[in-house]
């Protein structure tokens, strides 16, 4: 198996676990607060990203990169991200009246996909592994 292959199933592992604690903190904030989707979302996004910033920067990447400067730069991609997905969760689930556990779900694979290419190409962009 590839090193980059091996980054990937770190940062798919890292990422499902930052899943858990999205999909709990969201079923949490749902069920028994019964809040609209768009806050339980946001709340639960943050939550996750914090814990899988931490540990792909540490464990998948190894950077020593400069903690603030990547925190920035994850916060761009949030910046656009966020607004968007809970946008058109928001939408997708109050309007349209689909499952939110299934936009959670969509916006949850579509934020695997988009990070880790983000993370790779611009985040940690040259300084992989210097840690």
């Amino acid at each position: 198996m590839g090193k980059e292959t091996l980054r990937f199933f770190k940062f798919v592992l890292f990422s499902a676990s930052a899943g858990l604690v999205e999909l709990g903190s969201f079923t949490l904030l749902n069920e028994l607060a019964g809040w609209r989707y768009w806050p339980c979302y946001l709340i639960a996004l943050v939550l996750s990203v914090l814990w899988n910033f931490t540990l792909n920067r540490r464990f998948t990447f190894r950077s020593a990169a400069n903690v603030p400067v990547a925190m920035l730069k994850v916060a761009a991609y949030y910046a656009v991200f966020t607004p968007v997905t809970t946008w058109l969760g928001d939408y997708l689930a109050e309007t349209l009246m689909w499952n939110e556990y299934l936009v959670t779900g969509l916006n949850m694979l579509l934020n695997l996909v988009t990070e880790f290419l983000f993370q790779k190409y611009v985040v940690y962009k040259d300084q992989i592994d210097n840690r």
